[in-house]
């Protein structure tokens, strides 16, 4: 019988959140693979079923090929994940989602082994267009082709999950890879002005890692082979979102790749995407956080 979980990233942001979940719902041994680029050791879950792997997705045969046969799920979710980062960052990007996650890809096919794979609605907005905004985008739609090319192909099995700004503990707050709710709570201690990228109009479903970890866990146990995504009902803007922290705001150059609405809209795959709501909702957790820090 297959008993491990391999959580790529799981030294990050949603990877050690889903391991806690996981820990918490199934009885599964659970490997993390993280080449700790953005995850830190701080994120580690102490507990006798979790190892920690540190490497590159694009080793994972070499890394884990030993485990293979007892190897039950891999939940994809370590890959480059910013939009303007990923200019300055090409190779590290590319290497990433490209290179690494085809190996994913492959060892999961080879070994039939199921896959959970974290897409993003950056790649699928503007009716398409902004698949090609950026090399983060650009990589992360060549992903879904891929896998789409695969089930034809190979008859290959897989869930995929649609992330939308996710936030909550453990989000990154400080550094080039840090989140917009993370920099502003980050500045928002520091009495510091919270940055919004112009115009500020530009829109994200902001979704709390709770409710996001509990769709990949969801698609995981029905196993249907579907396309999920999990965001919030509601839109904010980026500049709504900064005044909901009452404090003073400072307005940052326009960048490169920005989008400027993050809703789904080229649905072009065979698999009918299955809309998923969060029950957090932004201005509750923000309310709440403002509060505890004035306490």
């Amino acid at each position: 019988m297959k008993k491990i979980i391999v959580v790529t990233g799981g030294a990050g942001f949603v990877g050690s959140n889903l391991i806690q979940l996981l820990l918490k719902k199934s009885n599964h041994k659970i490997i993390s693979l993280d080449n700790y680029s953005s995850g830190t050791k701080k994120n580690h879950i102490s507990n006798r079923r979790v190892k920690y792997f540190k490497g590159d997705t694009k080793k994972i045969n070499l890394i884990l090929g030993k485990l293979k046969k007892e190897i039950h799920t891999i939940f994809h979710f370590g890959e480059f994940a910013r939009i303007y980062q990923s200019f300055v960052k090409f190779n590290q990007c590319y290497e990433s989602n490209s290179i690494g996650t085809k190996e994913v890809f492959k060892f999961c096919l080879d070994n039939k082994i199921k896959l959970i794979y974290s897409a993003t609605s950056a790649s699928l907005g503007n009716r398409g267009e902004d698949s090609n905004l950026s090399p983060y985008a650009f990589t992360k739609s060549k992903n879904l082709e891929l896998l789409e090319n695969l089930k034809k192909w190979f008859g290959f099995k897989y869930e995929v999950i649609y992330f939308y700004n996710v936030y909550g503990p453990r989000q990154i707050c400080i550094g080039d890879m840090a989140t917009v709710i993370g920099i502003f709570e980050n500045n928002y201690k520091k009495n510091k002005p919270l940055p919004v990228v112009r115009p500020g109009s530009q829109t994200r479903r902001f979704t709390h890692i709770s409710d996001t970890i509990e769709i990949c866990y969801h698609a995981w146990k029905k196993n249907k082979c579907r396309h999920y995504s999990i965001s919030n009902k509601k839109s904010f803007s980026i500049l709504e979102v900064a005044k909901m922290f009452k404090t003073k705001i400072m307005f940052l150059p326009k960048r490169k790749g920005e989008r400027y609405a993050s809703a789904l809209t080229n649905l072009s795959f065979s698999n009918k995407v299955y809309k998923k709501y969060g029950r957090i909702y932004l201005k509750d957790y923000i309310n709440s956080f403002i509060k505890s820090q004035n306490k």
